[in-house]
């Protein structure tokens, strides 16, 4: 995920999860790419977006509280969730955020 995502005309919904990572590294990577795929294809998912330095901020974008609902009961996710609070994160938060208005501006 190194480019912006492409989001439609609001509203749309953000989910912001923000991360400090432990030392422990085993699985992680192909845990959060396995995570990527599977959320790209949950019905309501826009896209996302990633960056990490020290603080790990991913900020992923659905159509509707529903959709986010299903992602987060969805069992590989559950999987996923239960081993980063067991050995991959120290501290996390979760955010949703009604996106109304959006701008920008591409070369």
């Amino acid at each position: 995920m190194s480019a912006i995502a492409q989001t439609p005309k609001p509203p749309y919904y953000a989910v912001i999860f923000s991360s400090l990572r432990t030392p422990v590294d085993a699985g992680y990577g192909e845990m959060a790419d396995l995570m990527a795929t599977l959320a790209a294809q949950q019905p309501g998912y826009l896209g996302a977006e990633s960056a990490r330095e020290g603080l790990g901020i991913t900020v992923s974008y659905w159509q509707s509280l529903e959709a986010i609902r299903a992602w987060k009961a969805n069992v590989d996710h559950q999987l996923a969730q239960r081993q980063g609070r067991e050995k991959w994160y120290s501290a996390y938060k979760t955010r949703i955020a009604l996106v109304e208005r959006d701008y920008g501006f591409e070369v």
